[in-house]
C-alpha cells in the first residue's frame, strides 16, 4: 500500500515524490513521448507527487504535457512541485517583479492557474533580497496563484528567518541520505517544530546506492587519473555524490556500507536502493524523498519501500558504520554554498537565462 503524507492542511502527497531533473538532458538524451507515456505508470501505482524546476529544462512543459492529457481524460492531474530559482548573477537585481516572472512562466508551462509548491532557492546570503523575494512568493500565494510554499537548501538560521518574516513555509528540499544526515543536527527539530517537513533528494546518491557499484574500483573525478578498471565519471549528479562519499570516509568505507546494505536487502529480498530509501522515510521530520528517474523501469523496486520495515538487527548492522563516518560537516547546504570549495566548483548558477 502506498505510503502517503499531509504535506499541509488538505494537501497530501505520495511519501515517494519522482524527482524531474533527470528529465531535463543532463543525464542523456531524453525520450519525450516515452517520459511523458511512463509517468503515467507512476500515478497508476499511486506516486501522483512529481518534483520539477523553473531551471530543469523542458521538465515544466512535459508535466504540462501530461496533465493535459489526463485532463482531457477527466482524470485527476499529476501534483507538481516547482520551484523558483533566481539566477546568482541576478540576486542583485531580483525584486516583485522577477519573481512574478518566473511563477507567471511556470503557470504558462504547466498550463494550470495555480502552482501545487513553489520551492524557493537563494544562492548567496550575502546578497540583500532574499526575505523579500520569499515574500513576493507569498503575495502571489495570497492572490491565488500558489497553493504551498516551500523552500529548498536553506540552512537553519536562514529557515527560521523567513518564518520569522511571516513566509508560510510547509516544507523545505533538502540532500538527505545515510551519507549525508546534515538535517538531523538542527534543522530537523528547530524548523520540525514550526511545521516544516523535509523533501530528500540524494536518496540515493546520484544512483550510487545500487548493487552496480558494489565491489568496483574507485570512479574517478574528471582531471584524476582512473585506477586501473576504474570509470572516469562525467554524470554531473554521480561527480556530486563521488564527493560526498569522500566526505562520509571514501570509497572503502562507502564499499562497508554497501555491503551492509546489501546484507539487509537479502534478508528482506529487496534492493540496496529500496532499504536506503526506506531509512531516510523513516527519519524524524521527513514527509518524502525524491527518487530520480527518466522513465519507469525501476518502478517495482521503487514502491517495494512501502512494503519494508527495518528492524532492530538491520538498524545493528548499520550502526557502527553511521557513528564512525558522520559525513559532510556543518548544516544543511553550507558546504555547496561556497563557490570556490569542490562542493560549489560544480555548479550551475544561472539556469533560467538559458
Amino acid at each position: 500500500m502506498i505510503e502517503t503524507t499531509e504535506l499541509a492542511p488538505g494537501y497530501r502527497i505520495a511519501r515517494i515524490i519522482r524527482g524531474g531533473w533527470q528529465l531535463a538532458g543532463d543525464h542523456g538524451e531524453v525520450d519525450r513521448d516515452r517520459a511523458v507515456a511512463e509517468i503515467g505508470r507512476f500515478v497508476d501505482a499511486g506516486l501522483d507527487t512529481v518534483d520539477g524546476a523553473d531551471i530543469y529544462t523542458g521538465v515544466e512543459t512535459l508535466y504540462g504535457a501530461f496533465n493535459a492529457q489526463r485532463r482531457a481524460r477527466g482524470l485527476a492531474p499529476l501534483k507538481v512541485h516547482t520551484k523558483c530559482v533566481p539566477d546568482y548573477d541576478d540576486l542583485s537585481r531580483v525584486d516583485a517583479a522577477y519573481v512574478r516572472r518566473i511563477v507567471e512562466r511556470s503557470l504558462a508551462r504547466l498550463a494550470v492557474a495555480r502552482l501545487d509548491l513553489v520551492q524557493f532557492h537563494w544562492w548567496a546570503y550575502a546578497v540583500p533580497g532574499w526575505i523579500e523575494a520569499a515574500q513576493a512568493l507569498a503575495d502571489l500565494q495570497r492572490e491565488g496563484l500558489i497553493a504551498h510554499l516551500g523552500a529548498t537548501n536553506f540552512d537553519t538560521p536562514h529557515t527560521l528567518a523567513l518564518l520569522d518574516a511571516g513566509v508560510p513555509l510547509v516544507s523545505m528540499q533538502v540532500q538527505y541520505s545515510l551519507l549525508d544526515r546534515r538535517p538531523a543536527h538542527a534543522l530537523v527539530p528547530r524548523a520540525g517544530a514550526r511545521g516544516v517537513q523535509l523533501l530528500c533528494y540524494g536518496t540515493l546518491a546520484g544512483g550510487f546506492f545500487s548493487e552496480r557499484w558494489l565491489g568496483l574500483p574507485e570512479p574517478a573525478l574528471p582531471g584524476e587519473t582512473p585506477r586501473p578498471g576504474a570509470q572516469v565519471l562525467v554524470n554531473r549528479s554521480l561527480i556530486k555524490y563521488r564527493l560526498v562519499i569522500d566526505d562520509f570516509g571514501g570509497w572503502e568505507v562507502f564499499q562497508q556500507l554497501l555491503l551492509a546494505l546489501q546484507a539487509i536487502g537479502q534478508r528482506h529480498g529487496v534492493s540496496i536502493a529500496t532499504v536506503a530509501t526506506r531509512w531516510v522515510l523513516d527519519q524524524p521530520g521527513v514527509a518524502a524523498a525524491i527518487v530520480g528517474a527518466r522513465y519507469a523501469d525501476h518502478l517495482d523496486q521503487t514502491l517495494a519501500v512501502f512494503g519494508l520495515a527495518l528492524d532492530a538487527q538491520d538498524h545493528a548492522l548499520l550502526a557502527p558504520l553511521l557513528a564512525a563516518h558522520t559525513g559532510p560537516r556543518g548544516d544543511t547546504y553550507a558546504l555547496e554554498r561556497d563557490k570556490t570549495g569542490r562542493h560549489g566548483r560544480i555548479m550551475k548558477y544561472n539556469l533560467n537565462k538559458s
